[in-house]
């Protein structure tokens, strides 16, 4: 009666486990001295204590009388929660017999996130994720993703116990909680190809997807300008995000459009979530290509009256203005139809080299168009593992050293590459990405694609960005303001129970800042460089970086989604 209610921008936190019996003690294993608490909830900051037995926080008065196994003074610091990124693609960062890729170079990609104080990273974004997988289309998935994850020589998960058995403890710095990939589960039931699903297949998309979620994946993502997921209906998107309704987990959807038909796209994101009734998170929120650039200012307030009509939906945003990919995704939708095979099978045809070129030129009904809306001279290489003299050079002037056109060269390199390729595009405008970045709907994600060569330096430095750049230099935000947004905020939003906050009983992830001291150092150039100011970060209890280096401990481990 009445209509629906608006929904809070920030619903209630779930109550933290009970403390541990040995809150009681005066001697616990682990305690932070002398901080300042920024809790993860927006709270004012205050001092406090903290102390860690059995991986779980006690919150204490700063009266100093406490002892521990080992104490770390904190004077001078922000105590936060461990930072949620709430969108990798690292699902396979730490798999198991991850095809000989172990090494300095992969070791430094796993590292780069703990160093600026992440503690558990949410992926199976856009998508695409390593599970479900059926036997009958694992050839076909195989391919999809080593081009998208860099897999090597493992395969996806038959299911998300797989998933979770492929975690490599002893690899694991962060905990790993994992969506399920609309397109991965289009891919093992129908394969690459672009039509509808028949009743039956989206029947078994929909049993594939319930399954995972009861096991504890953290909600269902779509990728909308990858294939096979854009090939979908909007009807079949609904079907599939109201068994994520049923679960109460989100339906995460990287738009179909984010540049010249942005708001067109939102509003399919829009109705979905009406219709299914899910949650709503909209993937690293952005207005890019020069026909969108300046468009959150009608987008955002979108956002806004949908949640106060009751639509629960919220955004994530990285603090860049370029955005990093796969090569083939700049492709037009017919030349990935039927899988990476398949497209490799067309590109040494020049009469598809030709179509290529006047469907960027003409665009495609429905096709986001990155090349159209901006210009191969905003594209750079950031992996290409066997051309690394490729890496960090724009595409444009590596044709022109080639003798040839864009196309020609993309063509060839996809080929020598069998696929896989990563890019970075240059196409936002910095006054877009305030604005979401200070919008009370949005979190902090790295859209992190961890493969070796030139990644994009979102991956080692997003959140010291914020805190530092954004939140202390430009003044756009608030310590408390910037901390809940990579904090308490993404944990309500995926059921991370007893994560996001400091409080009794929450879960002893945590990091130890200097707010004067705390900044992003990755460049383009060079991507991993550590940030400065993060100096202890805590991982289940255990101490994973101390003076800003990494310890010996691997903590992390899979989280499991109620």
């Amino acid at each position: 009666m009445g209509g629906p209610k608006a929904v809070p921008a920030q619903p209630p936190a779930p109550a933290p486990a009970p403390a541990p019996a040995a809150a009681g003690r005066h001697s616990y294993e682990l305690l932070i001295r002398g901080g300042t608490v920024v809790d993860g909830t927006g709270a004012p900051r205050r001092r406090a204590d903290i102390a860690v037995d059995g991986g779980r926080i006690t919150v204490l008065p700063p009266d100093g009388r406490h002892r521990a196994a080992e104490t770390v003074d904190a004077g001078g610091r922000i105590v936060a929660p461990g930072f949620i990124d709430v969108h990798t693609h690292s699902d396979a960062l730490a798999a198991c017999g991850d095809g000989g890729r172990d090494g300095e170079a992969v070791e430094e990609l796993r590292l780069a996130p703990l160093l600026q104080g992440v503690t558990t990273e949410i992926a199976g974004n856009c998508g695409s994720s390593l599970f479900p997988a059926l036997p009958e289309r694992l050839d076909g998935l195989t391919d999809h993703v080593r081009v998208v994850f860099g897999l090597g020589a493992v395969p996806p998960a038959e299911d998300f116990d797989g998933f979770a058995a492929g975690q490599d403890p002893a690899l694991r710095r962060t905990h790993i909680a994992s969506l399920v990939g609309h397109g991965t589960l289009r891919a093992g039931v129908m394969g690459f190809e672009d039509r509808p699903a028949r009743a039956d297949e989206l029947d078994a998309m929909c049993r594939l997807l319930d399954r995972a979620l009861a096991r504890g994946a953290a909600g269902l993502s779509s990728g909308l300008i990858y294939p096979p997921g854009g090939y979908a209906s909007t009807g079949e998107l609904v079907a599939l995000a109201e068994v994520a309704a049923r679960h109460r987990k989100p339906y995460v959807t990287h738009l179909r459009d984010e540049m010249a038909q942005v708001e067109s796209a939102l509003e399919e994101a829009l109705e979905i979530a009406r219709r299914s009734g899910a949650p709503l998170q909209i993937s690293h929120h952005k207005t890019a290509g020069r026909h969108a650039w300046g468009a959150t200012v009608r987008t955002l307030p979108v956002l806004e009256r949908a949640r106060a009509e009751g639509v629960d939906v919220l955004c994530d945003v990285y603090p860049y203005t370029a955005g990093s990919t796969v090569l083939h995704a700049l492709l037009p939708p017919w030349a990935n139809e039927g899988g990476i095979g398949a497209l490799l099978d067309r590109l040494p045809r020049p009469e598809v080299r030709d179509r290529i070129r006047t469907s960027i030129a003409r665009g495609v009904d429905g096709w986001e168009n990155t090349v159209g809306n901006g210009g191969w001279d905003l594209i750079t290489v950031a992996a290409a593992r066997r051309h690394p003299a490729a890496e960090g050079h724009r595409i444009e002037d590596l044709a022109t050293a080639n003798g040839i056109d864009p196309v020609e060269f993309v063509c060839d390199l996809l080929l020598a590459e069998q696929g896989e390729v990563t890019i970075i595009s240059h196409s936002m405008r910095e006054d877009d990405v305030r604005r979401v970045l200070t919008s009370p709907l949005s979190m902090i994600g790295s859209d992190g694609v961890p493969k070796p060569g030139r990644p994009h330096p979102r991956w080692a430095g997003s959140f010291a960005r914020v805190l530092g750049h954004y939140a202390r230099d430009e003044g756009l935000l608030s310590p408390e303001a910037a901390v809940h947004k990579m904090t308490g905020l993404p944990a309500r939003r995926f059921g991370l129970t007893g994560r996001g906050t400091i409080a009794d009983g929450a879960r002893a992830d945590l990091v130890v800042l200097d707010p004067e001291a705390v900044r992003d150092r990755a460049t383009f150039d060079r991507p991993l460089l550590a940030p400065e100011g993060i100096g202890t970060v805590v991982v289940d209890g255990r101490i994973a970086v101390r003076d800003g280096r990494p310890t010996d401990e691997r903590a992390g481990r899979v989280v499991r989604v109620p």
